[in-house]
């Protein structure tokens, strides 16, 4: 695999760094492309690596950092905190626990600010509405859910922030995979709602970044 095509420009163009994406790349490919990271002297994060490879990656990377409940792998520190807002990440269930990290792996590791609640669902919307208050705090939410992804459509109607709806594979029966999730969001009456893929923390967390970018934008800067 050619690792000389990385790409150092985009933080730059677009506000945030290139990531590695590991679950499709073996050992070997990761260690070549975190030592064109390492030379540059620019931190990286590595994403969906799974447990067996992050041993030899740490013997090798030294004073890197791995995370299982995220599946993350991370060499370096994190950017400098952004001061550019907050970032509500809100699971419907325990088991939403992993996309929930990745994406808030993914946000700390840009420097951004998160909040997280777990358990949210609307099998029991008072724990929900009891949290409210502190989601209106917040700058931009991501919404996580599976079975019938109800979570994001009832949030997005109940507060004015950008939601993220992030279906993920938690069911069984028809919904089993997150299809049925994916489907109730995407045709969801919640005006404005936006969807991001089936477990798709990492992408939710970019859309996220994107929105909270645009506040530091300056008329000269905008293209």
């Amino acid at each position: 695999m050619n690792t000389d095509h990385i790409d150092f420009e985009r933080q730059e163009r677009l506000g945030f760094p290139e990531f590695v994406f590991g679950e499709g790349k073996t050992i070997e490919q990761i260690a070549g492309i975190l030592g064109k990271f390492l030379k540059q002297g620019t931190s990286c994060l590595v994403t969906r690596l799974q447990e067996e490879k992050a041993g030899p990656l740490l013997e090798k990377f030294p004073g890197s950092l791995h995370d299982p409940a995220s599946c993350t792998f991370r060499l370096g520190e994190n950017h400098p905190a952004t001061g550019n807002g907050v970032v509500a990440i809100i699971a419907a269930g325990t088991s939403d626990a992993p996309v929930v990290a990745e994406a808030d792996a993914v946000l700390r590791f840009l420097g951004t600010e998160t909040r997280t609640f777990v358990d949210k669902g609307v099998a029991g919307i008072h724990r929900l509405l009891s949290s409210l208050p502190e989601l209106k705090e917040a700058d931009v939410v991501i919404a996580v859910a599976g079975f019938e992804g109800a979570l994001p459509s009832v949030l997005s109607g109940l507060i004015r922030q950008p939601v993220i709806g992030v279906p993920t594979s938690i069911g069984y029966g028809v919904a089993h995979g997150g299809t049925a999730a994916l489907h109730s969001m995407l045709a969801s009456c919640a005006n404005g709602l936006t969807v991001v893929n089936i477990d798709n923390g990492f992408g939710a967390a970019i859309a996220a970044q994107r929105i909270l970018n645009l506040g530091r934008t300056t008329p000269s800067e905008k293209p």
